[in-house]
């Protein structure tokens, strides 16, 4: 099959109401409250990025560093972001994902805290390159 380039996306996005829930119920990890990214990759070279989590009290934490492969879609939860240093649950964050290619980014999050689960998505704010 031949490689088609629809590139689409931003080099950088910016989300600002990160809060992996402290609670969970059911099995994990399925049922598990957490934060999570959908990145989709739709050039055709690789994309390096870099994750950058604020805080309310504390300095930012840089260099969560992550890969998506060219022309795929890949979903990390926050949960599992532990180098440089885990999110701390139940702390409200922001984070800024910088990218080399254009990606296109969608944040969502499942709360199971509660008997019944929910889960939204949030639209994201994006800041184009400055040429």
């Amino acid at each position: 099959m031949a490689h088609v380039n629809h590139t689409a996306g931003r080099k950088v996005w910016a989300f600002a109401a990160g809060h992996i829930p402290l609670t969970s119920t059911g099995k994990e990890p399925v049922f598990t409250s957490h934060d999570k990214i959908a990145v989709l990759n739709a050039g055709t070279a690789d994309a390096s990025i870099r994750i950058t989590i604020y805080y309310e009290n504390e300095y930012p934490v840089q260099d969560h560093e992550i890969g998506v492969s060219a022309q795929r879609v890949r979903k990390i939860r926050f949960n599992d972001l532990i180098n440089p240093l885990p999110i701390p649950l139940g702390t409200p964050y922001a984070f800024v994902l910088r990218s080399n290619v254009e990606v296109v980014v969608q944040f969502s999050r499942a709360d199971t805290g509660f008997r019944d689960a929910a889960g939204f998505c949030v639209t994201p704010f994006f800041q184009t390159d400055h040429e």
